[in-house]
Formats: C-alpha cells, structure tokens, sequence
C-alpha cells in the first residue's frame, strides 16, 4: 500500500503527517508559519518537522501550500506568508526528502480530499474553499481538479464580492478574502477573528455564499464544501447565511438548489489533501482526476 509524506503549510500553521492511500493519517506534527525572519527560516521549520520521520518506504510527498504560485510550486508566494516571495518550494523539499515531490494550492487540496475521503465524495462537480487567514478555492468539473496555466485555477479569494467594501491592504477593494477571511475581520474590527459578533459571522457568510453563488451560475454545478478555521469556528449561523444568499443568488435552472456544507474531513482535510496531491501526481487513483 502507498504511502505519503503529508505537508499543509498556510499562513498560521504548518504541519506534516503520514497518509496511507487509504487515507489514514497518522504522526502527525506541527510548527507556526508565522513570524519567521526571512524565507529560509521557515523553510528550516518545514524541514524540523520532516527531519524526524523515516521516509524509507514512502513513495511521495505531498504538499498543499497557500497560494499563488508558478510552475506547480517550483515558485511560490503566498499571500499570507510574506517571507516566500518566488520561493523554490518543490526543488527544496525534493532535495529535502529525497523523494518524488508534488505541490498545488492548499485549497485545491482541500477539493482533492474532500472528493476522495470526505462531504463530496461521488460528486463530480463541485467547489470546495477554506476560509481560514486567507480564502481559497479548488474546483471540481466532469470529475477533473481544474488546474490552470500555473496551477491556481479555482482562486476565489479574489472574486469581487463587495465592490465598495474593505481596502484590506495588498488586496483589491472589496474581494471575497479582504472581506470574509480571518485576517479582513480582525482589520475591520480590530478584534480575533473568533471573537466576531453575530453581524459579523453572518456578513462573512452571506459574502462566502455570494462568491459561491455566482460560480454555481458560471460553472454548473450545485455543491460547495467549505472547510476552514473562520467558517468552521462560526459554524451554524455561518452555513446559514452563507445559504441564503446562494439561494438569492442562484437562480438559474442549473444553479438553483445549489447546496453549501461544512468539509466532511474536518481538521485532517488539510493533510489528506496534501497527501491526495501527491497521489495524484504519481498516478494513483484518488477518485477525482
């Protein structure tokens, strides 16, 4: 049975684990990505972790990484991670681990595990996001992850869902990330993000559901998986209102009833995506494409 060495990094955390082609997760460690002095220090704390693993045996490692990024992680940037601007993410840990390395943004990961292990299991078209720091997005079409050019198909973090709204610095105005992520509420308010008042919590979702909405109407398909520390933390008065909106929103004959849900996979989505990154990219059979 396959094997594999499983790396999320994101703006707050970084961590690794085992997978097994099952989707078994086990040893699983972390460090914080956050306030590292320069790029390669992090990296170092990329390295820690892995350092104490045996990776005889494993037959890839797997890594979803916040976005964007270039020739399939050969450079990243990351826009909650400012110290990895063009960052040669692959080739390091490919030096690194000594094995077969694939790389894709964490939310397309997200999208990989949750069609293998998790809500949209059997569903061939779909959108997953994490709203968490940062939004991301991964979609799923006809059974196929959408990739793009250089990998960031799917990134709805940079949809215009309020065009007069919050000028989050290194944003543009108004976008679903500088609005409903973690780092937009603690800007607007000056507070935790987990500390957000009930306006808030349902503001975020109402903007998520309208960002899902007009994807729904673009790309016909009737399913949105959400996984992430802000929209999981919020929990149901989030899913409700991001649902209503939706149904505002999406009203065509091949939109309406389009259906938003908490990711299946919970906290372990992260790592069974970066694991389902890997599989994929060596050639194993993950269920989505």
């Amino acid at each position: 049975m396959a094997r594999a060495l499983a790396i999320d990094i994101g703006g707050t955390k970084i961590e690794v684990a085992m997978v097994s082609e099952t989707g078994e997760l086990t040893d699983r460690r972390r460090a914080p990505s956050t306030d590292a002095s320069d790029g390669d220090e992090l990296f170092e704390r990329v390295a820690a972790l892995v350092s104490v693993y045996d990776l005889s045996g494993i037959d890839v490692c797997g890594v979803g990484c916040g976005g964007p990024m270039r020739s399939n992680g050969d450079q990243v940037s990351p826009l909650n991670i400012g110290v990895w601007r063009d960052f040669p993410l692959r080739p390091r840990l490919a030096d690194l681990t000594g094995l077969v390395t694939v790389v894709d943004n964490d939310a397309k990961a997200l999208a990989l595990a949750e069609g293998w292990q998790g809500a949209a299991r059997d569903v061939d078209d779909f959108i997953a996001l994490v709203v968490s720091t940062g939004v991301g997005g991964g979609i799923v079409l006809d059974g196929r992850l959408l990739d793009g050019s250089d990998g960031n198909a799917g990134h709805i973090g940079h949809v215009v869902v309020e065009p007069e709204g919050t000028a989050l610095p290194g944003h543009v105005r108004g976008v679903l990330e500088a609005e409903a992520s973690g780092t937009a509420i603690a800007f607007r308010t000056g507070r935790p993000a987990a500390e957000a008042d009930t306006l808030e919590i349902d503001r975020a979702g109402r903007l998520v559901g309208r960002a899902v909405g007009s994807v729904a109407n673009l790309l016909d398909l009737r399913l949105a998986v959400v996984a992430g520390s802000v929209a999981l933390g919020y929990g149901e008065p989030f899913f409700r209102a991001a649902q209503a909106e939706i149904d505002r929103v999406a009203r065509l004959d091949h939109s309406r009833g389009t259906l938003v849900v908490p990711a299946g996979l919970g906290s372990d989505g992260p790592l069974i995506g970066a694991a389902a990154v890997g599989f994929r990219g060596i050639g194993i059979d993950i269920g989505v494409r």
